[in-house]
């Protein structure tokens, strides 16, 4: 039963994300998304985060971007991805030991 749970979850994940990533080929990226050339990245804004908090605080700032820059587009796509491959193995995994 494992294994075609894992088969199972392995063919929805993978079309799933193929989906995904053909979806956002097709997308343009906007001005509302964190790129280097928007105004989140101007001097004069990460110099302010520098000031009230510290390099610390720049750190979290661009961590915090690009940690939400995962979620959209091909980038969703892989995560999606491996994530399928990884909890499918865990099946297969759990069907070849068991208890």
């Amino acid at each position: 039963m494992l294994y075609g749970i894992g088969g199972i979850i392995l063919l929805l994940g993978l079309s799933s994300a193929f989906l995904i990533y053909r979806a956002a080929e097709n997308e343009s990226p906007g001005y509302e998304e964190s790129t280097p050339f928007s105004p989140e990245y101007s001097k004069q804004n990460l110099r302010q985060l520098e000031l009230y908090g510290g390099e610390a605080n720049v750190l979290a700032y661009e961590t915090r971007l690009w940690f939400i820059g995962l979620w959209h587009g091909k980038s969703l796509a892989f995560i999606v991805a491996w994530a399928t491959i990884l909890l499918a193995f865990g099946c297969f995994y759990a069907a070849d030991h068991p208890p």
